[in-house]
């Protein structure tokens, strides 16, 4: 436990919702100054619960980034994505209502109606880098914050950095007062092989993009840990054969790529040499199956 303690030390948990694709992970890893949780352009990137944590002279933020809420593909998998942001809502201290500049749709709405009316929510209006007219989002934000009773009102831009210390004094100030519970030098509370799954799964959505079906995913089968090495065994599970030629791609150069890349994000992670195999594996309806699921570690 750090040190860091005093009256005036705060310290919470401060969950980051929202539909898919409108900024979590990346205004996540933004805000902690580290990489834990992996972004693409693909819908449905994030699936599980993941932490990030700050740890400044007066406060740490226990930031817990969600999947996106689903509204499309009625399966067990989709359920269960759901039941964590519910869930995550329920036990956060703030809230970071996260939306894109200049658009609010229904799947927006079915993610404000599950914030909770006695837990402080920051409506957080994200991508404002992209909008011309600047004098449109007073309009927009208005038509927001009409809808929901929020603490605070910010525009932002996670990938530009802008206005992102002064989101972080409006979290401070709801944050209640507490000795922070992870260590100052922790960034999240995931083990290195749950990260190494992470750090593959997200090759495949930059690499496959709009080919593959989100119901692809990552299995680490073996995870060994030396002073100064780690031997990574990775399958991806995917549901059709068609599927696992598309992965593999071309005298296996999509598979060799991301390969490649996977370890030296895991290398630049974990600060040691890393040994990585990566088999593509054909399971059909495991994203259907709540057993299936809990035996690939969703909660």
């Amino acid at each position: 436990m750090t040190d860091k303690t005093g009256s005036d030390f705060r310290c919470g948990y401060v969950a980051i919702v929202g539909r898919p694709n409108v900024g979590k992970s990346t205004l996540m890893n933004e805000l902690i100054g580290a990489k834990v949780s992996i972004t693409s352009r693909k819908a449905q990137t994030t699936r599980h619960r993941i932490m990030g944590i700050q740890t400044d002279d007066d406060a740490q933020y226990i930031y817990i980034d969600t999947p996106g809420f689903q509204t499309r593909h009625n399966n067990a998998l989709n359920k269960n994505l759901n039941k964590t942001v519910s869930n995550t809502l329920q036990s956060a201290d703030v809230i970071l209502f996260l939306i894109e500049a200049g658009t609010f749709g229904p799947a927006d709405e079915q993610v404000l109606n599950l914030i909770p009316d006695d837990v402080p929510a920051i409506l957080v209006i994200n991508k404002t880098d992209r909008v011309k007219d600047k004098t449109s989002l007073f309009s927009f934000a208005q038509n927001v914050t009409s809808r929901h009773k929020f603490a605070a009102v910010l525009p932002v831009s996670a990938r530009k950095r802008f206005q992102l210390s002064q989101l972080e004094e409006e979290i401070r100030n709801h944050l209640p007062e507490s000795e922070p519970i992870f260590e100052a030098d922790d960034v999240t509370d995931r083990s290195e092989r749950f990260m190494a799954a992470e750090i593959v799964r997200e090759k495949i959505f930059r690499f496959c993009g709009d080919e593959l079906p989100y119901t692809s995913t990552v299995v680490i089968e073996q995870f060994e840990k030396k002073d100064r090495l780690r031997r990574v065994f990775a399958a991806i599970l995917v549901e059709r054969t068609a599927h696992k030629a598309m992965m593999i791609g071309h005298k296996g150069e999509r598979l060799k790529e991301m390969s490649s890349e996977a370890r030296q994000d895991m290398e630049k992670m974990f600060g040691v040499p890393v040994y990585l195999e990566i088999w593509v594996k054909v399971k059909s309806g495991w994203a259907d199956n709540e057993a299936g699921l809990r035996a690939y570690g969703y909660e």
